[in-house]
């Protein structure tokens, strides 16, 4: 059976099939086979280590903590980003600290606060309860109107959320938009503004750059009873985390 594991080990990193095949094998054996997934992912490239925290994340062994915790140091950003992720999906005891670290490095390299990394974390720490984003009470209450499983909040009270969230300092990043047709939620298009923020502003410009854009896509935005939007929203705070 160790020979067998190692074999489908090396296999993760085959992005042509292999690698698919073996994932679900070595999740089929679940708990037997993490310490030598632990074992063999300083022999994985980028794609083998990103399906061996698949891999970590479906099977929940918490055995798994060093090594997820190792991979916030790795050279790719996705790698960092999805074990973080994985981290705060297992509710892994202990992992809030190093996450933070990576978020701080994250900053340090100065990776604009809109890109997928910086997202993951945020959303990691915001799991394993090291962060704690500002919803204002408007946001809040329209937020609690929509059904548990609707995914964010209602698009005709688009522009009521985006002033509100302005009004409170808070910089909106981006928006997605959902669509809920018979039980089934899908993805569907916004309006492609492309927009990027000027980092190097002050606060309250990026605040009110980010509110012009927003209420533009939302003049723009689909709109019905069974549409909804997320925005991802950060805090002054989120850009100068406590040490």
């Amino acid at each position: 059976m160790t020979t067998h594991i190692e074999r489908l080990i090396q296999q993760l990193d085959d992005s042509t099939g292999p690698s698919y095949d073996a994932r679900a094998e070595l999740i089929d054996i679940g708990s037997d086979a993490i310490p030598a997934i632990i074992d063999g992912l300083p022999s994985l490239d980028r794609f083998g280590q990103l399906t061996a925290i698949e891999v970590f994340d479906e099977v929940a062994d918490p055995r798994c903590r060093p090594a997820l915790i190792t991979l916030l140091e790795s050279e790719d950003s996705t790698v960092r980003e999805w074990a973080a992720m994985a981290l705060a999906s297992l509710k892994i005891d202990g992992a809030a600290e190093p996450v933070r670290r990576a978020y701080r490095a994250c900053l340090e390299r100065a990776t604009p606060p809109d890109w997928t990394e910086p997202s993951g974390i945020r959303w990691a720490l915001t799991e394993l309860g090291a962060r704690t984003p500002v919803v204002p009470a408007l946001t809040a209450r329209l937020r609690a109107t929509v059904a548990d499983d609707a995914p964010g909040w209602p698009s005709v009270r688009f522009t009521e959320i985006i002033n509100d969230l302005a009004d409170h300092a808070q910089v909106i990043l981006y928006s997605q938009f959902w669509r809920v047709d018979a039980g089934s939620t899908y993805g569907i298009s916004g309006p492609a503004l492309g927009w990027e923020l000027d980092w190097t502003a002050s606060w309250e410009h990026l605040v009110e750059e980010s509110r012009s854009w927003s209420l533009l896509e939302a003049s723009e935005a689909p709109a019905g009873d069974d549409v909804f939007v997320a925005p991802t929203w950060i805090d002054r705070t989120d850009l100068h985390p406590e040490r």
